[in-house]
């Protein structure tokens, strides 16, 4: 009842303050409590809720006031432009696939697994087992936990072949998340004002920590397939690039999954021209019909730097990854990521390895597995029968994402304007390129919330696209 009548109250007082000039006092307690028939209680919540939101203003011993509406006068910040100077690298704003869509919305343009893909359950007991120890209280080692060390390099090393060295625990640094790992390598590896070859399209993330990072950003074509190696190796030779920052099992944007002859063929180019591989492995626990087969698992002699985030597969909240660098680029990489944070959440590192070192993860896993299938399945079908003039060239064997390929006359802008206002959300593809894209895309993203209504946001870009297509 006493939230009834405070909201009873509360609309009362809205209507009568609208209609009177600021500064007005609004009736006593004693008078709002006859007439609403409210406890005082119940009208100073009221009073303190209209407050609140700015609509009164209470003067201790006096009354309670309309507000007076105040113009801001507005600041002039010219003198930074001049403090600031041109700035060296300017860098892209936030991704579409980092907006949060309003709940009516189809959602296809997420760059996040939806909850009901991710192992609530392992999480919310991991964090409950972690707050009744030392993490809460403790200072972890700066290169991480050691058993949380030993997990990522074990997870690597099974995938070694026979000959080939598997990493050691200390090669591996915990990091806060992917991102801080790709601009520490970047700042690490190459530096402000080098190149830095990259698959096009590529991880928009990758571009941005490249910006940040001050690097030359040389973008190397890759399709279905993945790079051409003879373009790379001529990239090599041309820029006198000594690093390739490449997503060899199911890129993103474009699902390729290298071939074990590509990968080879690769690693032989990074080699030869005495260079770094980053190899980010964002997707591995995303597999549907294929495993991910690391690069770095064939490499002991330290050209492949391994990165592998926990962020998506395990929880948003639990923003954790882990970086596999050795010799000297291990050493670089470290004093880099103790400069930007010192050192990972205790508490976080905890509830990481907690929760995938649970039998239950492998589960979890196997089952992610076929929902990830089954959406796939659904939003590649809609595609099909519902925009058929998008082209769909390969369906991704793991991953989040399809990588949807437009008529050359579409008006992209328009198509994710027109989207939007018929309730469907989804993501450019041009923020995925390094330089001028090479058509117009989309990337859609089958593990956002609501598989459901995958075909009616399907249908909504089908007929979008008939308006954004000219002649």
């Amino acid at each position: 009842m006493s939230n009834d009548s405070r909201t009873r109250i509360v609309e009362g007082l809205r209507a009568w303050i609208s209609t009177a000039p600021p500064g007005a006092r609004l009736p006593s307690t004693r008078e709002l409590v006859a007439e609403y028939g409210a406890s005082p209680v119940t009208v100073q919540k009221a009073l303190r809720t209209l407050a609140a939101q700015g609509a009164v203003e209470s003067r201790p011993g006096v009354g309670t006031f309309v507000r007076a509406v105040r113009v801001a006068r507005p600041n002039d910040y010219g003198w930074q432009t001049a403090a600031l100077g041109t700035p060296r690298n300017r860098v892209r704003g936030l991704s579409t696939a980092l907006r949060s869509p309003p709940n009516d919305m189809i959602a296809l343009h997420s760059g996040y697994p939806d909850r009901e893909l991710l192992p609530e359950r392992l999480v919310r007991a991991a964090f409950t087992r972690a707050a009744r120890g030392d993490a809460t209280v403790g200072r972890p080692p700066a290169a991480g936990l050691p058993e949380l060390q030993a997990w990522f390099a074990t997870e690597l090393g099974t995938a070694a072949p026979v000959g080939v060295a598997p990493p050691a625990p200390s090669d591996t640094i915990i990091l806060p998340g992917s991102q801080s790992g790709l601009s520490g390598a970047f700042r690490a590896l190459v530096g402000a004002g080098r190149p830095l070859l990259v698959e096009s399209p590529t991880y928009w993330g990758a571009i941005r920590a490249a910006a940040q990072a001050g690097v030359a950003v040389v973008p190397v074509p890759s399709g279905a397939d993945g790079p051409d190696p003879e373009e790379l190796d001529r990239a090599f030779e041309r820029t006198g690039a000594r690093a390739l920052y490449a997503q060899p099992n199911f890129a993103n944007p474009t699902g390729a999954r290298w071939s074990a002859e590509l990968a080879d063929q690769v690693l032989e180019i990074v080699r030869g021209h005495g260079a770094f591989l980053v190899e980010d492995d964002w997707a591995h626990d995303f597999g549907i019909t294929a495993d991910p087969a690391p690069l770095a698992a064939r490499d002991d002699g330290g050209h492949v730097v391994y990165l592998r985030s926990l962020t998506k597969s395990v929880s948003p909240a639990v923003r954790v990854a882990g970086i596999v660098a050795r010799g000297p680029a291990r050493e670089r990489i470290l004093a880099d990521t103790q400069a930007e944070s010192m050192y990972v959440s205790g508490m976080l590192q905890t509830v990481a390895l907690d929760v995938v070192t649970q039998p239950a993860w492998r589960t979890h896993l196997r089952g992610l597995r076929h929902q990830l299938a089954a959406r796939r399945d659904l939003l590649a079908g809609a595609v099909r029968e519902h925009a058929p003039t998008a082209y769909l060239e390969s369906v991704p064997r793991g991953g989040l994402n399809l990588w949807v390929r437009l008529p050359d006359t579409t008006d992209l802008p328009r198509l994710v304007r027109d989207c939007e206002a018929a309730g469907v959300l989804v993501a450019p593809g041009d923020e995925w390129f390094p330089a001028e894209p090479t058509g117009p895309h989309l990337r859609l993203n089958y593990s956002g919330p609501g598989p459901g209504a995958f075909p009616e946001g399907v249908r909504v870009i089908g007929r979008a696209l008939e308006h954004a297509c000219g002649d």
